[in-house]
């Protein structure tokens, strides 16, 4: 190169340098707005809600069939502490109404122990109560639109001041609920309601049967409002003026019988014949007292157990009590 083309070299090479450094910083300039990044298959990790993939006609999910089940000893139904709240969950069978908010619960949890050891399911019509026993049955309504659903209570929570219930997703799906937090009104089932069929009576709730001249069960009552730490309140019901002794109280069996499987133990001729029977099987069989009723059908008082959701479920109580009491039970189906 000769000495003349070294400035003009010089002053190329400083001028290329520089066009280079005005390029390099206008560069951001020239790409596009930041994007956020993609949400991860399945959702947030780190929070709860749906699946990325939702399993089709969930609105058209039966609702929770009822069936007796005897209330659990311990286990769940144990006194408990969470975030410092303590806990007395109900262990005996008795009314419960409430009128709070719900929530419910996705993903995060799907396929892990509930509180009951079952596995949660958030395509299933469970959910979650901080003090009502496990299992139970409640009917969940949600006030602005009149939805109802069924629910079966198989776990504990929420934990959150004014929450008294915590749905699945479809329970909250069918509620139309599933935008948030929302008030619901809830009304668990007692045995009687399942036993005599009160529960499918619509909406609203059913009118208990009549008791003998004894105090009644205590109805457990609450209304919960934001910022309330405890939502479960007790209230007794006020016993009815006493009656003239009477004889024992008919059996619950003149009251409508509920459709399902039951488990037929002997069919007699007289009422007091079942009573008798009735009172036999309940000295040795305390715990089936919930489910025992004396029918009268085509002229015979049929004592039976139940209902049981399914064939099968009757089939392994009729051989259970077939172990127990040495009898041939039949299994019999009421629609």
């Amino acid at each position: 190169m000769s000495q003349h083309n070294k400035p003009l070299s010089l002053i190329s090479l400083a001028l290329l340098a520089a066009l280079l450094a005005g390029c390099a910083s206008r560069a951001p300039q020239q790409t596009s707005s930041p994007t956020l990044p993609s949400r991860p298959a399945g959702g947030w990790p780190d929070r709860d809600g749906p699946d990325a993939v939702i399993p089709p006609d969930l609105h058209k999910v039966p609702d929770a069939l009822p069936r007796l089940e005897n209330i659990r000893k311990g286990g769940p139904n144990k006194p408990y502490e969470v975030l410092g709240q303590r806990y007395q969950p109900m262990t005996e069978d008795a009314p419960l109404v409430e009128r709070g908010l719900a929530s419910w619960y996705g993903r995060k949890f799907h396929g892990r122990p509930t509180s009951s050891g079952e596995v949660y399911n958030m395509y299933a019509m469970t959910a979650a109560h901080p003090t009502m026993p496990i299992p139970s049955y409640a009917r969940v309504r949600n006030p602005k639109n009149g939805r109802e659903v069924i629910v079966r209570v198989n776990d504990r929570g929420p934990f959150h001041a004014g929450r008294i219930i915590d749905l699945s997703y479809t329970a909250a799906l069918k509620l139309d609920l599933l935008r948030g937090v929302a008030p619901v009104e809830l009304e668990r089932l007692t045995y009687e309601d399942i036993r005599t069929g009160a529960w499918m009576r619509g909406n609203g709730s059913p009118e208990a049967a009549p008791l003998p001249a004894a105090e009644p069960p205590p109805v457990y009552v609450a209304s919960a409002a934001p910022g309330a730490p405890e939502p479960t309140t007790t209230a007794n019901v006020a016993p009815p003026p006493a009656a003239e002794p009477a004889a024992a109280p008919a059996p619950q069996t003149q009251a409508k019988i509920a459709a399902g499987f039951w488990v037929q133990l002997g069919a007699y001729g007289r009422l007091d014949g079942a009573e008798a029977m009735r009172q036999q099987v309940l000295a040795r069989l305390d715990w089936l007292a919930p489910l025992l009723a004396v029918v009268r059908d085509k002229g015979l008082h049929r004592l039976q157990a139940g209902p049981y959701s399914s064939r099968e479920d009757a089939r392994q109580a009729a051989e259970r009590l077939r172990g127990e009491l040495a009898l041939q039970p039949l299994v019999v189906e009421r629609r």
